[in-house]
Parts: structure tokens; C-alpha cells; sequence
């Protein structure tokens, strides 16, 4: 027979009735130097003393010996990886001596290890509608997205200056790169290189303010590297309108100001490239066909959609439209609304919705008709968008955007004239996504609802293990 230790069960065995180690030597027969020697794992366990433990306290025999030792072990050593705990790890030894010589504080370690996990899961499931005021006040993503969707993702002040500045260097499309490299040398003493990727260190743009040089990855194709110049051209002649809107925002948190201000640049360098009469006529009559928007203001199909959402200026409204961005594993990336639309905040959006699809067919257009739980109706479409590929190992890095309005206005919309809006199978139904979605009999039902229980009957399968 093996040698079988079994101090960990034997201590917490002891400790469950409040005996001494004197007062369960005792029963057993034996001396309390040697029950100190078998909780320290420092004798092994004899058959007599086995069966003897389990008649004197009523045991099975069977649980003492089970060994959970290494069960425990490997869960102990999943919990301590999380970044939650900074500094370095306990070791091997350290372990294996807590499972041995405290194995019930082990036990509720993880267990509320657990909760944290559980509790942290519900609360990116509930997005911001069901997350306690304050909770997430140190996330930049969320209230810079509350802020943006404040103003209805429209920022006069920022109009008005991009308009201004285009009007005071004139040029056409296909000249704003020379015009910005010029605007920055002549006026701001700036320059601009482009370099290779290998020497950026991971970045696409770096603006060295103390040598005066911005500098431009290659990995970028033109559309984005004239973007990036009209967005310095932001930082460094508007710093005070940026300083004066984020200000108003209410926002003081030192990362999420400095994030705002970025957004906020972004959203000019757009005004600056797409000015917002031109594009919104340019939309109006092409039918928001995007391709065509996008090659007659240069830029790139995803800039080109951003900057749809912006049409919100009173007395010249173009369509109201959310913009959302995800990546292949489902995270949202990025996301900007002015609909009643609500977006998935922290991931695992509705499969039924075809943005996911879109990765199956790269660079093409997937028109959808969806339904939300709750009755609306939206026209959306779907796309994939390429990253800037720097080596081999980032050539397949694309994202996938959605752009979508209500059903309101898909008559305006070239993509959705060809469908019979009256069909009522034309409408796909989706939610957020499954932890907040109430349908049921859904095949693509991933997770079991967060505030419902769904039917459960023996005798009938369901579309899914969630519902009979």
C-alpha cells in the first residue's frame, strides 16, 4: 500500500468537534506526539488508524484519503495569476504549505475569489443601465461615451473651427496631406516624417512636442496618415476649445481627460476632412452610399461612417445613425450613438445581429432588417474594417463596423430600397445580448438571462440547453 498523508483532513476533522490534539489521541489510542506528526504530514497513515478514525467519528474512510490536494493547488494557482494582484506570486512551496496547513482558508479564499469573479461577470453583463451609480466612474470608455452621446455626438464649437481652418487654406482632396504637412511647418514650426514600423515601437503616431516633429508610421495607408496630421493640427491650434469642452464635461479624472481630449481631436480632424455641409449633401444624394462619401473626401470607409453620426446640427440634420466596432472575439472596440439604440458596451453582442458575419466576408456590405426585444425596429449594415498591417503576424487584424438607424429612415438609405419593409420575416429579432435578452426559444442563446429563468422540462429538448 502507498503511503497515504492525510494532515489536512485530520486537523480540520479535530477542529470541527473543538478537540485538543491530547483529547483526540485519546480515542484513537495513541499519543498526541504522534497526532502532531500526522497533521504535519510528517507520519503516514496506517490501515488500524484509518479504520479507527472512521468508527470513533463516524466517517467514511473513503474522504480522508481522497486526495484535493492538487485540485486545490491548480485552482490556487489560477486565482493568484489575476491581475488583480500585483507583485510577485507566491510560490509552489508556499502553496502546497497553505493547502497543508490551512486548507479551509484556502478553500474560502476561493471561494470569494469566486464571488469577485461572479460578481464582476454580472456586472459587464448589465452594461451601464444596471450598474450602480459611481461603480464605473474610473472607466475613460464609458463616460466619454455619455458625454459624446450628451451632446447628441455633435460639438458645434468643434464644427465651426474645422470650418474656419479649411476655409482658410483652401485646396482640393487630393492636396489636404501637402497643406497639413505645410499649415504645421509654417505656422507651428512642426514637421513631419514618415518612418518605418519597426522603429516606431508599436505606435502609429508620436508627436515629439519638445523636437517639434510628428512622427508617422508607414504601416498606415494615406487616408490615415492625413487623419492623423488633421488631428495634431487639432492638439496643437485648438488646445484651448479642447481644454474648455472637457472642462464642461465634468469629467476629472486624469485618464479619462486626457482620453476625452483625444476623442475630441478625432471628432475635429473629421469636421476638418469631411466639412459638414458638403458631406451631408454628398450623403443625402448618393443615398449614403459610403464608398462613394468616402472617395470624394478621401478618407476610409470607417472614417466615413464616424463621421455619419455626427450630422446632428439643428436646422440641417442628415440621419441619425450609432456606429459600433467589434473585434473577431466579440469586444466592442469602439461605439458612438445618437439613436435609440442601445449598444452592447463590454462585448458578446447578439449573434443573430450579421456584424459578426461580416468576417466571413470581408469588405462586403451586409445589409440587415433587426427587431430589439422590446418592438423597435432598425436598419442596419455591416462591414469589415482593416488594421494597419505592420508585419506578417498583424496582416489578418481586421475589425468589423456596423452602422445602423431606425427603421424610420431606411427609406433614405440606398442599401434598403431593394427590400419590402412590409414582410414581416424580413426582420431578424436580436437583443443586447444574451445575459440581457428575455427571448426564448433563440438557437443562438449562449447564456442563461440574467434577470429570468427560462423553462426547463425533462421530457423536451429545446432549441438549446438553456429552455425545453
Amino acid at each position: 500500500m502507498a503511503k497515504t498523508f492525510v494532515g489536512p483532513q485530520l486537523r480540520q476533522l479535530r477542529r470541527e468537534r473543538n478537540q485538543t490534539q491530547a483529547e483526540m489521541a485519546k480515542v484513537l489510542g495513541v499519543s498526541a506526539g504522534y497526532i502532531n506528526l500526522l497533521e504535519n504530514n510528517q507520519r503516514s497513515l496506517s490501515i488500524r488508524l484509518l479504520m479507527a478514525l472512521a468508527d470513533a467519528y463516524q466517517v467514511d474512510w473513503r474522504h480522508l484519503v481522497r486526495d484535493e490536494a492538487s485540485n486545490l493547488l491548480a485552482q490556487l494557482r489560477t486565482a493568484i495569476r489575476d491581475p488583480m494582484f500585483p507583485g510577485p506570486a507566491p510560490d509552489l512551496q508556499e502553496l502546497r504549505a497553505a493547502i497543508d496547513h490551512a486548507p479551509r482558508l484556502v478553500e474560502q479564499f476561493l471561494d470569494l475569489y469566486g464571488i469577485h469573479r461572479t460578481t464582476l461577470d454580472r456586472i459587464m453583463r448589465q452594461g451601464a443601465a444596471g450598474i450602480p451609480e459611481g461603480l464605473l466612474a474610473s472607466s475613460a470608455e464609458a463616460v466619454i461615451h455619455d458625454f459624446f452621446r450628451g451632446h447628441s455626438n455633435y460639438f458645434h464649437a468643434l464644427e465651426i473651427a474645422a470650418e474656419t481652418l479649411r476655409a482658410s487654406e483652401p485646396c482640393e482632396t487630393d492636396d489636404i496631406y501637402a497643406m497639413l504637412k505645410a499649415r504645421l511647418s509654417n505656422k507651428h514650426g512642426i514637421i513631419v516624417r514618415r518612418r518605418a514600423a519597426e522603429e516606431m515601437t508599436q505606435a502609429l503616431r508620436v508627436y515629439d512636442r519638445q523636437d517639434r516633429i510628428v512622427h508617422l508610421s508607414e504601416a498606415m495607408d494615406h487616408c490615415n496618415q492625413v487623419f492623423q496630421l488633421a488631428h495634431v493640427l487639432g492638439l496643437v491650434e485648438l488646445q484651448d476649445l479642447l481644454d474648455s469642452l472637457t472642462a464642461e464635461s465634468g469629467i476629472t479624472q486624469k485618464t479619462s481627460l486626457a482620453r476625452c481630449q483625444v476623442e475630441l481631436a478625432n471628432y475635429f480632424a473629421a469636421a476638418f476632412l469631411m466639412p459638414y455641409e458638403p458631406f451631408l449633401q454628398t450623403a443625402e444624394k448618393s443615398a449614403y452610399d459610403i464608398d462613394r462619401i468616402a472617395i470624394r473626401f478621401g478618407v476610409s470607409f470607417e472614417q466615413a461612417c464616424h463621421r455619419l453620426t455626427t450630422l446632428q446640427r439643428p436646422g440641417a440634420q442628415g440621419v441619425p445613425f450609432f456606429f459600433l466596432r467589434v473585434d473577431k472575439a466579440g469586444n466592442v472596440t469602439k461605439r458612438f450613438n445618437s439613436t435609440s439604440f442601445h449598444l452592447a458596451e463590454y462585448g458578446g453582442a447578439c449573434p443573430v445581429w450579421k456584424v459578426h458575419m461580416a468576417f466571413r466576408t470581408p469588405g462586403v456590405i451586409i445589409p440587415q432588417f433587426v427587431e430589439l426585444p422590446d418592438g423597435d425596429r432598425f436598419f442596419t449594415i455591416s462591414r469589415t474594417a482593416d488594421r494597419p498591417a505592420i508585419n506578417l503576424e498583424t496582416q489578418d487584424h481586421s475589425l468589423s463596423i456596423a452602422l445602423g438607424c431606425e427603421l424610420r429612415y431606411a427609406k433614405k438609405i440606398g442599401y434598403a430600397v431593394s427590400y419590402n419593409l412590409d414582410d414581416p420575416r424580413m426582420f431578424s429579432p436580436i437583443g443586447i445580448n444574451c445575459h440581457l435578452c428575455p427571448r426564448q426559444a433563440c438557437s443562438q442563446r449562449a447564456h442563461q438571462p440574467a434577470f429570468m429563468e427560462l423553462p426547463i422540462d425533462t421530457a423536451r429538448r429545446g432549441n438549446t440547453r438553456y429552455e425545453s
